[in-house]
């Protein structure tokens, strides 16, 4: 297959390509020919698994990733990027491949993961990226830029919120569970790690299932099936609550700062819905928006439209920094 490709390339070579053809041409050389390495580093005493892939040396593009998933939800985006890009792509701990500690011996929090990340990426010695950023990965990410101002070059905002208005109805159990932080209201989240919401999020809001693969929910529910990962979950989520109060900070990081910024949401995901898209505009005003017709994980059907939109920006707006 590498032989072919690499004769397709040959044959166009002296041939001029309209600019999309061009752009799928460079997708799927990237995806055929990109090495993806799986590692994993030790950081204050957890194991943190990581993907990485690129030139040590090129802009590093850091994805972070959300909630049930891991690193593998990146797995098909990775390879477009890798032929320039220093990508890496943690899995929290109790998420994909890193360490699952007991929840009574270990904070599971936001800050506690973005710490986590912070110390991964000191060991791998990147001290600047862009940051794809969706669901939980957005706080996380947030949260690191508040640490590094600095060290920003780009935002990637893929379903990820900062604003009040992104937290609508799907929020009202568990807002109902910051509010009282009681055992019963605890318990009333347990359907959340559950196959059929698993399952939900992958297809909801999406046009033609026949294009997200079953493998995504079998591999992610399998961890959340792992004894004591359902307390974790239910820590996370009861400290989602410590995200909101920020806020205000991560916007005044995106006024003071204005980091190059790509914003691509799913218009149907009820999670964080397309509401809360449109207010970074607020505070990002030459922010490139685009809405997608697809739901919570869009990469997932979506990957043929978001990569060239993430790859151009990249090569824009990141690569000269």
């Amino acid at each position: 297959m590498k032989h072919l490709l690499l004769a397709l390339m040959l044959t166009t070579a002296g041939t001029v390509l309209p600019p999309q053809a061009k752009a799928e041409q460079a997708l799927v050389a990237a995806q055929t020919l990109a090495t993806v390495h799986y590692r994993s580093a030790t950081v204050d005493g957890v194991k943190v698994f990581y993907r990485e892939a690129g030139p040590a040396d090129g802009p590093v593009v850091l994805l972070l990733h959300g909630f049930p998933t891991s690193s593998h939800m990146f797995r098909n985006l990775i390879p477009t990027l890798a032929d320039h890009y220093h990508v890496i792509a943690p899995d929290y701990p109790g998420f994909g491949q890193s360490d699952a500690p007991d929840h009574t011996q270990f904070a599971y929090t936001f800050g506690h993961y973005a710490d986590l990340v912070d110390g991964l990426l000191g060991q791998l010695g990147a001290k600047s990226y862009a940051m794809y950023v969706m669901d939980y990965g957005a706080p996380v990410g947030y949260r690191l830029a508040l640490k590094h101002p600095d060290w920003v070059t780009g935002l990637i905002v893929q379903n990820g919120n900062a604003y009040d208005e992104g937290l609508r109805e799907f929020w009202d159990p568990i807002k109902a569970y910051w509010a009282d932080g009681s055992a019963k209201s605890r318990e009333a989240l347990s359907g959340l790690v559950t196959l059929p919401t698993t399952i939900f999020q992958y297809t909801d809001g999406v046009r033609d299932v026949s294009r997200i693969s079953p493998d995504n929910w079998v591999h992610d529910q399998a961890l959340l099936d792992r004894p004591g990962n359902k307390d974790i979950q239910l820590d996370l989520f009861y400290d989602y609550r410590t995200n909101v109060p920020l806020y205000p900070q991560f916007q005044a990081f995106f006024r003071e700062r204005k980091p190059p910024t790509l914003i691509v949401w799913g218009k149907n995901d009820k999670i964080f819905p397309e509401e809360g898209a449109h207010p970074y505009l607020k505070d990002l005003p030459d922010a490139e928006l685009h809405i997608l017709d697809t739901g919570h994980f869009a990469l997932e059907d979506k990957l043929d439209e978001m990569a060239p939109l993430i790859r151009g920006f990249l090569d824009k707006q990141v690569a000269k920094r």
